[in-house]
């Protein structure tokens, strides 16, 4: 490894882990027809299963943050990883409703630990002129973990007769890079194999310890909440990660919906979250050029979010064809441009606010994501039951707009400077 290099290797350990995290997730998507064939489960049964996890996810989220930030990255994402491992292992002993509810619940729990602390490992390890592409790293690990897990799921599903042992072998991935995190992770100011110019380069960047200058270590959840900023950042995520989770979730019965095969499919399903993993690095990318050229770390941010929360209506244009190559291709788009206004609204704790409340700022963003996707997956099931997709589509096309006006106003440089940092 090259001098000066290590924390991008740090990154690309952040990108497993969401690899990984996204897998385990997607295993029960991609199982999603076959499981409602074996119990004869409707839209809404299905989309039960979902909030059982969405709702542990939704209220482990405000929690993970302040966790994270109280014992830090390397314990907090040691724990959440072990536990979420667990959880997806045991869905392998699924017998039904209530039991695919208990550990899709048990996986949440688990799970929301991944981007509080993968947000803050960012802000420990990378400057703001940088965290764009390392938030893409990391954050390209959802598109292409949803990506692997249907070739992996279908492979295994096909290889065993039983989708039984999918859960078992994907949930078992998150003990093999426990191994790698603990002997590789560490914060930069006493990481064993780091260089001292490295070192610098990245403590230059960063703020004087809260002790320091008499701020409070850590501050509470009702003064962070009074701030504008931390507001724009829960609705901007409250009203984007639903359309994002609508396609993870819903994207191969939705097809079958369509008339498509799940085998017919397969190839289909890969293209949207391909597209969304161009997308983390083309925002992240265009920011850091942005910021690079002479444009405010905000304005920056702003721009990428402008275009990218247009990009995002593209959904409802696939009610136009019955061709899935531009059923698909009206995804890919949507996608991509939802993965680069996504890493924008991950960047933003980090260059916003003052290191020891950068997990839970994300942390309650992640809450309110997870209380929109709540409210989304129940209505898709009720809506896909009663009516169609159609209306699901248009909407998930239109809410972004709004999530960008409010990242827009409430973003901004103003705020309590004992919290805050300009932008």
């Amino acid at each position: 490894m090259s001098s000066g290099r290590l924390r991008w290797w740090i990154g690309t350990i952040l990108f497993l882990s969401t690899v990984i995290n996204y897998i385990d997730r997607q295993t029960l998507s991609v199982l999603g027809p076959t499981l409602k064939s074996e119990y004869h489960w409707t839209n809404a049964d299905f989309a039960l299963v979902i909030i059982s996890f969405r709702l542990a996810y939704t209220l482990g989220q405000g929690g993970a943050g302040r966790f994270l930030d109280a014992v830090g990255t390397r314990t907090g994402l040691s724990v959440t990883v072990a536990f979420y491992s667990v959880a997806a292992m045991l869905t392998s002993l699924a017998s039904g409703l209530r039991s695919f509810c208990f550990f899709r619940f048990l996986l949440g729990a688990g799970e929301a630990g991944n981007w509080p602390g993968a947000t803050k490992a960012v802000a420990e390890w990378f400057p703001r002129r940088e965290s764009g592409w390392a938030v893409a790293l990391f954050d390209s690990g959802s598109s292409i973990g949803a990506a692997i897990a249907p070739l992996l799921v279908v492979g295994l599903l096909h290889r065993f007769g039983s989708w039984r042992p999918a859960f078992l072998l994907t949930g078992a991935l998150g003990f093999l890079w426990l191994l790698l995190f603990r002997s590789h992770y560490y914060p930069p100011e006493s990481h064993p194999r780091i260089s001292a110019a490295e070192r610098d380069y990245i403590l230059a960047d960063r703020e004087p310890a809260a002790a320091a200058d008499g701020r409070d270590a850590s501050p509470g959840y009702i003064a962070l909440l009074r701030l504008p900023q931390t507001w724009g950042i829960i609705i901007g995520k409250a009203l984007t990660d639903p359309v994002w989770f609508f396609i993870t979730d819903w994207f191969a019965i939705y097809l079958v919906s369509r008339g498509f095969s799940l085998e017919r499919g397969l190839l289909a399903f890969w293209v949207p979250f391909l597209a969304a993993d161009a997308g983390n690095f083309l925002g992240g990318g265009l920011s850091s050029y942005l910021i690079s050229r002479g444009f405010s770390v905000g304005n920056a941010r702003k721009i990428v979010i402008v275009i990218s929360g247009l990009g995002m209506s593209m959904l409802m244009a696939s009610l136009l064809f019955s061709s899935l190559f531009w059923l698909t291709a009206c995804f890919a788009v949507a996608t991509c441009a939802y993965a680069a206004l996504s890493t924008m609204v991950l960047n933003l704790p980090a260059d916003i606010y003052r290191p020891e409340a950068v997990a839970t700022v994300s942390g309650l963003s992640g809450a309110g994501a997870g209380l929109g996707t709540i409210a989304a997956t129940y209505l898709t099931g009720a809506i896909a039951d009663r009516y169609s997709f159609g209306p699901i589509l248009v909407g998930a096309s239109l809410v972004p707009l709004l999530a960008v006006v409010a990242l827009l106003t409430l973003v901004r440089n103003t705020g309590h400077s004992r919290l805050v940092r300009p932008i």
